[in-house]
């Protein structure tokens, strides 16, 4: 017994006639009379009942109608399942992210998730940029938001944004080397600075464009590996620091800081949404990847993110 013969059998069950099977399934009604003897004889059961008015379904025929057109169903959608199409993406997603990105998209992302594809269970889990590129090479997360272009090695990255990176400072202070609303970065690096670490992504940054700069080193007198302690301390007056302008945008609004565009050069850094390339994505990897990359790029219309993207 085969696919052919459970196919055969439903229609004898749907239509009520050998003939009328035979003409639906295109099978000589001698052929299709034998294929169902046969079938009885494998399940040791009789599966129709003969008369002069046509064929009904035994009991053990009933059940097995029932079974058949269930598994007739998944045969056919076997094509589209095995491409991933006309498929409701479902299961977990992991998804690593930096706290400041996290502040403007977690809550949209988990809700459209929700909304979109209610199969999905998404699973957010906060860190720096670094520690999120090793959970992605290590297998802990599905998807990362990571700053600035890492060694690609097994991994697919998608740039969704460049942002501003400014100087600011207290409330009304005066750095002393604004020209025209901007700074230029030797100076910037001049000042005392409350930055993160070495190691931190947006650390390393600075050091390298001071170095490609003429071989400035940052004036670091206090390192924090956190955003919100560094903007505590700028505002308290212990100094100047260089985030990107949407981790500064709320405080600057309510006039709790003051900032400045960094010139020669301009300070940018890039926004990628970054998956594992070497091993295949489940659908719902793939669904979540795209919402985010479609979400930050959003934020960005809307103005909710000072930033460019990647098709401006």
């Amino acid at each position: 017994m085969d696919m052919r013969h459970l196919r055969y059998f439903v229609a004898i069950a749907e239509e009520g006639s050998l003939s009328k099977a035979a003409e639906r399934v295109r099978v000589a009604q001698p052929a299709l009379s034998q294929h169902m003897r046969n079938m009885e004889m494998d399940l040791g059961t009789e599966l129709l009942f003969r008369s002069s008015r046509g064929v009904k379904l035994t009991e053990a025929g009933e059940r097995l109608a029932a079974q058949a057109r269930v598994l007739i169903q998944q045969f056919d959608e076997l094509p589209d399942i095995v491409r991933g199409t006309d498929v409701e993406p479902a299961g977990e997603v992991r998804f690593g992210v930096p706290g400041t990105v996290s502040q403007v998209l977690t809550a949209r992302l988990v809700r459209d998730v929700a909304q979109r594809f209610p199969k999905i269970k998404l699973r957010v889990a906060e860190a720096m940029s670094g520690f999120i590129l090793d959970w992605l090479r290590e297998g802990k997360v599905d998807i990362g938001v990571l700053y600035r272009r890492p060694d690609a090695r097994g991994l697919q990255l998608r740039l969704a944004l460049q942002e501003e990176l400014r100087l600011f400072g207290a409330s009304g202070s005066d750095p002393g080397c604004v020209t025209h609303g901007a700074v230029r970065y030797r100076d910037a690096i001049d000042l005392p600075l409350v930055v993160p670490s070495a190691g931190h992504g947006l650390r390393d940054l600075l050091d390298e464009v001071a170095a490609a700069a003429g071989g400035g080193v940052v004036n670091a007198t206090t390192e924090i590996d956190s955003y919100v302690p560094i903007k505590k301390l700028v505002e308290e007056g212990m100094g100047y620091s260089i985030l990107p302008a949407m981790a500064i945008k709320a405080e600057c609004a309510q006039g709790r800081l003051s900032s400045w565009a960094i010139i020669e050069p301009e300070l940018r850094r890039d926004v990628f949404v970054a998956v594992p390339g070497d091993k295949p994505l489940t659908a719902a990897t793939q669904a979540v990847e795209a919402m985010c990359h479609d979400l930050l790029t959003q934020l960005v219309a809307e103005g909710v993110w000072d930033a460019a993207t990647s098709e401006s």
